[in-house]
């Protein structure tokens, strides 16, 4: 199933719809700040277990990240960060940026694994965020990525719903994607530590 949402007003119904599919046990492709991203909801083994058999990855060891709403969603899944982080993370967040903070004892319970670390995300994205906001927790998140040698990233919402139409429940067209991920930044020492270089600059906010 494809279907069209504009981020300037996301269609209420629009958002439901793809929330009850999260909700059912779906995995759904949605646009981004950076690239488009496929998911699951993180409180359902069976669908990320799914999520990683579509995208190739073992879940024990892949480094998945959550998509959350807010900063304050975050505080659920890291162990606490001082106020000089914090500060960098308010002027940043939503923003193109994976942060891997030292995980809450929630996240390996929701993952089913020993993860000490945690990536998240708060995309700049109203779609996303939307979605992630009614469904009450955040979704598991993984980049869609292409076979083309100079195009890492799918960037056409068309062509990758004709790709992922038999794999995944739903794919939201939210317009042309980026090609260019997210920049990932190691908090787990309570530096800002670039790790990949990508979308965002963190030191514009630093």
């Amino acid at each position: 199933m494809l279907i069209r949402i504009y981020e300037d007003n996301p269609n209420a119904k629009a958002i439901t719809e793809a929330v009850n599919v999260l909700k059912k046990g779906g995995v759904i492709i949605y646009p981004t700040d950076t690239v488009y991203g496929i998911g699951c909801d993180i409180t359902n083994h069976r669908a990320i277990e799914r999520l990683c058999q579509i995208r190739g990855l073992n879940p024990a060891k892949s480094n998945l990240s959550f998509i959350c709403h807010d900063l304050t969603a975050i505080s659920n899944f890291t162990r606490p960060f001082d106020t000089a982080v914090f500060r960098v993370l308010k002027k940043a967040l939503p923003g193109p940026f994976t942060f891997i903070f030292n995980a809450s004892g929630q996240v390996p319970k929701l993952l089913s694994s020993k993860k000490k670390t945690v990536g998240i995300r708060v995309p700049n994205n109203n779609i996303v965020r939307a979605i992630v906001q009614e469904l009450g927790n955040p979704i598991i998140t993984s980049s869609i990525h292409d076979e083309d040698e100079i195009i890492e990233y799918s960037t056409d919402p068309e062509l990758i719903h004709e790709k992922y139409e038999d794999l995944v429940d739903l794919v939201i067209d939210g317009g042309y994607g980026d090609n260019v991920a997210s920049t990932i930044i190691d908090l787990t020492n309570g530096e800002f530590e670039v790790v990949r270089e990508g979308k965002g600059d963190i030191e514009d906010y630093i």
